[in-house]
């Protein structure tokens, strides 16, 4: 299944993709895609229910974040060797685990909003993985079982908040926008191995990145058992897995977003994105 959230921002429904690929509503199925529609018997409520029987979506409906806002925002870094070594950094031998405040979430074709003093704004396709059920304490052969599905996310960063001023990742992670979501949420059933799928960012109509997540250092079900030695992890909850090379950061000269910039990034099976860069704007 493909789920969504369509709607003005704020006031999101529940939708689902049709065989023939139009949105439909699932708000008399369940109330959001949230935990509790992500647990197994709410995915299985929903797979019993047949798209065509139900409402159509405006064609031109807004899509939001296909999950509501998670408990975890969590994000592993450096996870793809070759990124590690254009951002002049080890190759990790565990997992690097930061955050990203929920409230960075937005929808896939959102605006990306440059917060005020941004200088380095970057880019960074990423597979997400969905929790379905809670856990902590997994092995790596049983994290699968834990899994609802998989999304797109767009790790945008603001590079001297995040490296060159003193303290944590998180502050050049969380701005508002900074983690764009979906479109969908692709239930596991329908991504037979989800250690090969391609993925890929254009910059203004540039190819920036292009790699596949057969080339991770740490593997999804490594990186969900890892996080949940240190958190317990709850139904909706989002664990962004690392970016293959090709951000500005790396780059001869470095590149960096401005205002008038476009994305365009995608993997394999699990739709694309699109979203503007805008200068963030003082109330006065």
């Amino acid at each position: 299944m493909k789920l969504v959230r369509f709607g003005s921002k704020g006031f999101e429904r529940p939708g689902i993709i049709a065989a023939d690929g139009t949105i439909r509503d699932l708000s008399h199925v369940v109330a959001d895609i949230t935990g509790a529609a992500l647990r197994p018997e709410g995915l299985e409520r929903i797979a019993r229910v047949d798209p065509d029987d139900l409402p159509r979506a405006p064609d031109d409906a807004r899509l939001g974040s296909c999950i509501a806002m998670p408990y975890n925002f969590v994000a592993i870094g450096l996870n793809y060797t070759d990124h590690a070594e254009e951002a002049g950094m080890a190759i990790p031998k565990v997992p690097i685990i930061f955050t990203k405040a929920p409230t960075s979430i937005s929808g896939p074709y959102d605006d990306v909003i440059l917060p005020p003093g941004s200088k380095k704004g970057d880019w960074e396709v990423e597979l997400g993985i969905v929790i379905g059920s809670p856990c902590d304490q997994l092995t790596e052969a049983t994290a699968l079982d834990h899994v609802a599905g998989y999304c797109i996310c767009n790790d945008v960063s603001e590079r001297e908040f995040q490296i060159e001023m003193d303290g944590q990742w998180v502050k050049g992670k969380s701005a508002p926008t900074f983690g764009p979501v979906g479109p969908w949420l692709v239930t596991k059933d329908e991504v037979p191995n989800v250690q090969n799928l391609s993925m890929y960012l254009d910059l203004n109509g540039n190819r920036m990145q292009e790699g596949s997540t057969a080339n991770m250092i740490f593997s999804v079900p490594y990186i969900v058992a890892y996080v949940s030695r240190f958190m317990a992890l709850m139904p909706g909850d989002i664990i962004i897995t690392g970016t293959p090379a090709g951000v500005g950061l790396g780059m001869d000269p470095q590149v960096f977003l401005k205002a008038g910039d476009e994305m365009v990034l995608g993997v394999e099976g699990l739709g694309e994105q699109r979203q503007s860069v805008v200068a963030h704007r003082l109330e006065k």
